[in-house]
């Protein structure tokens, strides 16, 4: 490959949540720069259908089942991909979900399922990876924050919390784990076209707010994420270390 930096040959990467959406294309994305990939979900039906998907553009994928939100779990379902498929050399933390309601309302089980989805799994899975990295001495890690990483809006509190405390434990992970070799960062997307937003994607009083808040003036789409994903992947970023990579299409001080 004509760029050895971002070449990802020989490499295995797991992608929580990749079933459609974010976690789907860094899954194309890595595959294209040379990584086999591991796709994840709780349905196997959805999993199954995305695996035969890129098998069929001739990527190399296998697919795991698992739930990224149960510990026990995610440790067997890790242990499963490095016995039978081999070392996962990198591992994007991509599973989430959100939930929108005033915060004085809000559900006290869609917080808990938020909090268990979008912030404890990046710990379970995180941890359970890291554990064989850090045996091998060497691994990358990336986690998917999110703009709401640093602003906010009504209706979605609980979610900017849960992007904040995945913000916040990339930087954790880089000061535990950074001297057995690890790079662990994040990367915080905007407004992407996902099937997470396609609400707001078809509401067109929000895709003017977003478009006039934006300096890009546009949503994003998901192939525009694979570049960082590619960076932070290979070895051109072997001395960055806890960062979270914004790709919002500029920078702004509103919502």
């Amino acid at each position: 490959m004509g760029f050895p930096l971002f070449d990802l040959s020989g490499r295995r990467a797991l992608i929580t949540g990749s079933s459609q959406g974010i976690g789907y294309a860094l899954a194309e994305g890595l595959a294209a720069h040379g990584a086999s990939v591991v796709l994840n979900g709780r349905a196997a039906d959805k999993v199954e259908a995305a695996v035969g998907a890129l098998r069929e553009k001739g990527v190399a994928v296998e697919g795991s089942v698992f739930d990224v939100t149960n510990r026990d779990s995610v440790a067997a379902g890790v242990a499963r991909i490095e016995v039978s498929l081999g070392p996962i050399d990198i591992l994007i933390n991509n599973a989430g979900m959100q939930f929108r309601a005033p915060l004085e309302d809000f559900p006290v089980d869609k917080w808990e399922l938020l909090l268990a989805t979008n912030i404890s799994s990046v710990f379970y899975v995180g941890q359970a990876v890291a554990k064989h990295m850090i045996a091998r001495g060497r691994g990358k890690i990336i986690n998917i924050a999110s703009v709401q990483s640093e602003l906010a809006r009504p209706g979605i509190a609980p979610y900017t919390a849960t992007k904040g405390a995945v913000k916040n434990l990339t930087r954790g992970m880089c000061a535990d784990w950074a001297k057995y070799g690890l790079q662990v960062n994040a990367i915080a997307p905007g407004y992407f076209k996902t099937p997470l937003n396609q609400a707001l994607v078809d509401n067109p009083e929000f895709s003017a707010w977003l478009e006039k808040r934006t300096p890009a003036a546009r949503w994003g789409n998901v192939d525009e994420l694979v570049g960082s994903a590619v960076f932070l992947a290979g070895n051109a970023s072997s001395f960055v270390n806890g960062h979270t990579l914004y790709v919002d299409g500029g920078i702004t001080t509103s919502l």
